[in-house]
């Protein structure tokens, strides 16, 4: 009752954007994660054909976040959310319509820029609109993000008795819900003129050299987090030999977060600095692949699913708030892109090495992937932690006296 408590303190723009994505993760998760098999088994595609539009969606996305956030700056990211949201319901409507390879790669373009668009202006217009509760509201965002990927995949499932296009026309009506929602309530927010051109705003972030120091720190916590989606949920099915376990996963992480994720922010946002904190998740992140790796089981990898889950509950919310913090307020959606690209970047390179991993764990080495990820989150977490000690990270910011959430979160 707390969390919903909390959230009505915030202003309407806040809460719309907490209920936004939960939309988003709820229609992303009832389609994507069920695409390939769409590919392959309705429509005949070969592996190397359905590589190569799952590859076009992911580049699309990760490579032009830079291009989201310097638009959110540069027009405004209430705009940029609101076109977002509307291509991804092009892009998912596209899915459901289609069959021919050219529909397929627009409908993997479209879909993949579309949250090009809206992830980094909806951060940078949270950031914003939230004041000096900004970990308050991205813990929130968190909980708001790991329900939606748990309902998403179990709807999905659900529609896939229907027929694939039933799926695809379903999320791609939630984007276009949540696409009205957002023009009828978002209020505009004007953008401060930069003082130079594209490429000038590029340069200073990217010349940060503190903020990039971070973002390469950070890429620990964005792989650990996408084994959430690969290496847990297969040791969960190696354990039981049952696909369904796969789910326990996610279930244990979203009632962990409906519980916990707000309640963990607030007590620690006020003992010590943001920085020893994100160490510290990222030290559980690293410490959760421990328990798969030493026993065998269904236990110990659930075990390890709520210690990551904990890792990212006490880590990203502080994340979030400090990448403002490295820049000036004008440059807040390139910051966010940018260090998107990064983890991107990161995310795909890190699957990689564990899948090399998993790979090599069939042939008797059923600890390497899990010692490679506490290696991961260990090795990024003294990363940060040296960071904090040099003095290169934004100043944590000062406690504030309890008032309502909503006093003084206009910008």
């Amino acid at each position: 009752m707390k969390t919903w408590h909390e959230i009505r303190r915030f202003p309407l723009a806040v809460r719309l954007l907490l209920v936004n994505q939960l939309g988003v993760n709820t229609g992303f998760y009832l389609l994507i994660p069920y695409l390939a098999t769409h590919l392959t088994e309705n429509l005949g595609l070969s592996a190397a054909v359905v590589g190569v539009v799952l590859g076009v969606r992911n580049l699309s996305q990760q490579g032009l976040f830079i291009i989201g956030g310097s638009a959110s700056d540069r027009l405004g990211a209430r705009g940029v959310i609101i076109a977002g949201c509307a291509l991804r319901t092009a892009g998912f409507a596209l899915f459901a319509l289609g069959d021919g390879l050219p529909v397929l790669l627009a409908a993997s373009v479209l879909s993949g820029l579309a949250g090009a668009l809206f992830n980094p202006a909806v951060r940078a217009y949270l950031a914003q609109e939230a004041g000096e509760h900004k970990a308050e509201a991205f813990a929130l965002f968190n909980v708001f993000a790991t329900t939606g990927a748990l309902i998403g995949p179990l709807l999905g499932s659900a529609l896939l008795l229907v027929d694939f296009r039933t799926s695809a026309l379903t999320a791609a009506g939630i984007f276009a819900v949540l696409t009205v929602a957002q023009a009828l309530v978002l209020p505009a927010r004007g953008a401060e003129p930069s003082g130079g051109g594209l490429l000038g705003d590029w340069r200073e972030v990217l010349g940060n050299r503190a903020f990039l120091a971070f973002a390469c720190a950070m890429v620990g916590m964005f792989t650990l987090e996408n084994q959430l989606y690969l290496l847990l949920p297969a040791g969960a099915r190696d354990a039981t030999g049952w696909d369904g376990a796969a789910g326990l996963v996610f279930l244990i992480g979203t009632v962990a977060n409906l519980a916990l994720q707000l309640r963990i922010t607030r007590s620690l946002k006020s003992l010590g600095s943001r920085g020893r904190w994100i160490a510290v998740g990222l030290t559980v992140m690293g410490l959760a692949f421990l328990p798969p790796a030493l026993l065998p089981g269904l236990g110990p990898v659930l075990a390890g699913a709520l210690l990551l889950y904990t890792g990212i509950m006490i880590a990203q919310p502080f994340v979030m708030e400090l990448i403002p913090g490295f820049g000036r307020p004008g440059l807040t959606g390139t910051y966010f892109g940018i260090f998107y690209v990064v983890s991107g970047i990161a995310a795909a390179l890190g699957n990689a090495a564990v899948g090399w991993a998993m790979d090599n764990a069939e042939q008797g080495a059923a600890w390497l992937p899990w010692t490679c990820c506490a290696l991961c989150g260990l090795t990024c977490a003294l990363g940060v932690a040296w960071l904090q000690r040099r003095g290169a990270l934004p100043a944590s910011p000062a406690p504030v006296a309890a008032a309502p959430v909503g006093e003084g979160s206009r910008a």
